[in-house]
């Protein structure tokens, strides 16, 4: 066990805390043995693991009601159908929706943010029309516009970030012209951790009438959303970072915008009437779900959201928020090693650089350790370039993560280091 000093006086009150080794239980794989030893996975902003539950429900629906959803009347896809329609129910209170139909299904983050790139652009932007982002952003922000870039002839703005890895914010007012249309901006950076001062730049963009995309991949298991509170026009998660199946995501879009978008694809179930002559398409939110979606996963989505929303968000917070605090201290105390990303306000991402050894390196030297961490660029390449470095070894955690497992890491991490010294 872990020896609390003064300095590390963890809240022992906590109930995730307190809890910890039976939410751990609830997660099958992080049971299992890696070469007779238990394994240690910090790799929760690439994906979660996930909770029996979850993989119960894919399995309850093979088994008892698979079947295609929507428009059948037999009883098997009339189950189908209901578990599916009840998870959109369940997202749309856990993010505190207006509305049910405000909730569409994707295949996670990515096809989100494709799908509003290429709809919004339909629907609302011409040539010359502006987009802002940050520095910060995932590939999948930013790719999409690029693309509108060559073939809309739109043009992308970039807000940049500071040395601690923290946005600009007094240049969002100066970016801002006449032509600003959008913004689209991650809430909390995979790469960094920073945590974004997202209401008040929603409440800037409002001010001239800019719509605003919030990319909650990373803060959607982590902080409370409320898309009413925060008024985004528009936010995405994935599933699969908050405990749910992959293949699985979630657009929110403000009903008067999704009701007057045009899709993003087009076929089976997205229809309501088709002729040879002319579609007439389905309301929202079937217009932008086109063809036989992930049921199975949707059904798992739901899952994860139930289970998540056992625990209380904030304790959810407060013991994540020490985890990284302790090992961020640790590392501080490791020489050869530096960490990418010094904002004061961070969530669960400790992102390390080192000039002795790679990121690719030092992930293996872990592995062998059953230490599972990320080393990469993260899909964040322009966020790598600002820092002048090639990737980062990204430890990232998760709520049934232990500080005797942040030790073990902190522990493995010197012996690695060490090794190239």
């Amino acid at each position: 066990k872990i020896k609390l000093t003064k300095k590390y006086n963890f809240n022992m009150k906590n109930y995730i805390k307190k809890n910890i080794d039976k939410i751990r239980s609830d997660f099958p794989i992080l049971n299992k043995l890696q070469n007779n030893k238990p394994i240690i996975y910090f790799d929760n902003a690439a994906t979660t693991q996930k909770p029996q539950v979850v993989i119960d429900s894919l399995k309850e629906y093979y088994e008892n009601y698979n079947a295609n959803i929507h428009r059948g009347v037999y009883y098997l896809s009339q189950k189908a159908t209901e578990k599916y329609e009840e998870t959109r129910n369940i997202v749309k209170n856990f993010i505190n929706a207006q509305f049910d139909e405000e909730i569409v299904f994707t295949k996670g983050a990515t096809d989100s943010l494709n799908l509003l790139a290429y709809s919004l652009a339909r629907t609302y932007l011409k040539e010359g029309d502006e987009v802002i982002i940050s520095h910060m952003e995932h590939h999948a922000n930013i790719v999409p516009w690029q693309e509108l870039v060559k073939y809309y002839g739109i043009k992308l703005v970039v807000l940049p970030v500071d040395d601690n890895g923290e946005l600009i914010l007094s240049k969002l007012e100066d970016l801002i012209t006449y032509k600003t249309k959008i913004i689209s901006i991650v809430h909390i950076s995979n790469s960094l951790g920073t945590i974004n001062p997202i209401e008040e730049i929603i409440k800037k963009a409002h001010e001239f009438d800019i719509k605003v995309i919030v990319d909650a991949s990373q803060s959607i298991q982590h902080t409370k959303i409320d898309v009413q509170k925060l008024d985004c026009d528009f936010l995405v998660f994935s599933g699969h970072k908050i405990y749910g199946p992959t293949g699985t995501g979630v657009l929110y879009g403000k009903k008067k915008y999704l009701k007057e978008m045009v899709p993003y694809q087009t076929g089976g179930d997205m229809i309501l009437n088709v002729t040879l002559e002319k579609t007439i398409f389905n309301d929202i939110p079937n217009k932008f779900e086109a063809g036989t979606p992930n049921i199975e996963g949707i059904i798992g989505l739901g899952e994860a959201i139930k289970y998540f929303q056992k625990y209380s968000i904030d304790d959810i917070y407060e013991y994540e928020k020490e985890l990284l605090n302790y090992a961020t201290n640790k590392v501080l105390e490791i020489d050869g090693i530096k960490i990418i990303g010094t904002s004061k306000n961070k969530a669960s991402v400790l992102s390390l650089y080192s000039d002795v050894v790679h990121p690719h390196d030092l992930g293996t030297l872990l592995d062998e350790q059953n230490i599972y961490i990320r080393a990469g660029h993260h899909c964040t390449q322009p966020i790598m370039q600002r820092f002048g470095i090639p990737a980062t070894a990204r430890a990232s955690f998760a709520f049934y993560n232990t500080i005797e497992e942040v030790e073990q890491f902190i522990e493995a991490l010197n012996k690695s280091i060490k090794l190239f010294l």
